[in-house]
């Protein structure tokens, strides 16, 4: 498989047409031998099961394992770290991968619990966790779907589950999308497994899957990522991410130069997605500054949920939120960092219901304050 193919299979069996998508792009013989110590990344980014949209079906890595086992490698580890509002032990339980994990008798490494050392990421001093320098060869298996702060995440960003607590939080102070773009030039991934069978097309937790019944297989994250950027309506210069990456050497994002091409029977349905705007249908009622994944990860479904009711429309201020609010006074704030708010709902993260009931009684308690006659 050369650099430039993006391979896609389609079907409902997702472990074995896993196999005859690696068959097909011969991973094996990309594999520097035998005794390689192999590492298989997926998202577990929370406690959301894989149909829901947001976490890398296990029957994806099954198939990825036992195409490894079958070929004589024996050297195989699993490694995650979920995101800060959640802890990956429960979520690997819940989503399938403990199973998994005794099944194929392969560890499974929790990133959370995982030291950190420094590393020089093509200039940028970034925390990685310490396994990742054990890797000889890093199988991502990434979702494909949308995100609520950079729009889309597949390859490039699903890295950051490789890095510390306290580095994710740091990641979100530096903006995401440079921290994202240089922790690429840092850990290199060999060969990627996209799940492409049911992303939420707006939020990285899922909620609200779109069934492609697709996976894809790749060795340039960048390529891949474009790819996916394309397929969700975007330019990459709307995830700043991919264009930086390209420019630190990371991969290609010339889509003009990709080869895609389906392996077996094409899908029944146009590839094309639906476009996904409910994220900025709503973030024009948020001041986000500096934000976590999770808090911020939370609000929006929360957000929009108000917004289909009808009450959306009585905030009379933005909401708050983020580590760029701590020891700030404000009106009304989600999460612990706007504790000195006069409004706030504490958490970190506060959870999707807590902050929809949160500003549900906001909102209507301002509804009230409108039908008051004066």
């Amino acid at each position: 498989m050369e650099k430039n193919e993006i391979l896609k299979q389609y079907g409902t069996d997702y472990q074995e047409m896993t196999k005859r998508l690696l068959a097909e792009a011969g991973l094996s013989d990309l594999i520097p031998g035998k005794e390689a110590r192999i590492g298989i990344k997926p998202n577990l980014v929370s406690g959301s099961t894989a149909e829901y949209g947001a976490t890398t079906h296990p029957e994806i890595v099954a198939g990825i394992l036992e195409y490894l086992k079958e070929r004589g490698f024996s050297r195989i580890c699993i490694l995650e770290g979920s995101w800060v509002g959640d802890r990956t032990e429960e979520v690997m339980k819940l989503c399938g991968y403990q199973e998994l994990s005794e099944r194929y008798e392969v560890p499974f490494y929790d990133m959370q619990k995982d030291r950190g050392v420094k590393k020089n990421c093509a200039g940028m001093e970034l925390t990685v966790c310490s396994r990742t320098e054990e890797i000889d060869f890093l199988i991502n298996v990434p979702v494909l779907k949308g995100h609520c702060q950079t729009r889309v995440t597949c390859a490039l960003k699903n890295l950051k589950g490789l890095i510390p607590n306290q580095e994710k939080r740091r990641f979100h102070t530096l903006g995401l999308h440079k921290p994202i773009a240089h922790l690429n030039a840092g850990i290199r991934q060999d060969f990627i497994v996209v799940d492409h069978i049911c992303g939420d097309l707006d939020f990285e937790d899922g909620g609200n899957p779109v069934v492609r019944n697709c996976v894809m297989a790749a060795r340039d994250p960048v390529l891949v990522d474009a790819y996916a950027c394309s397929l969700l309506h975007y330019s990459i210069r709307e995830v700043p991410y991919v264009e930086l990456a390209w420019r630190l050497g990371v991969g290609s994002a010339d889509l003009s130069r990709a080869r895609v091409r389906t392996v077996g029977e094409q899908a029944d349905e146009e590839e094309a997605l639906p476009y996904a705007r409910k994220t900025v249908d709503v973030q024009d009622a948020v001041e986000e500054v500096e934000s976590c994944s999770a808090c911020y990860g939370y609000l929006i479904p929360a957000l929009d949920r108000l917004k289909e009711e009808g009450l959306l429309e009585n905030l009379d201020t933005r909401i708050c939120i983020g580590q760029g609010y701590r020891g700030k006074t404000g009106k009304l704030g989600i999460g612990s960092c706007t504790a000195r708010f006069s409004r706030s709902l504490k958490g970190c993260p506060p959870l999707e219901q807590e902050i929809y009931e949160f500003l549900k009684a906001y909102l209507e308690e301002k509804e009230k304050d409108r039908e008051k006659p004066w």
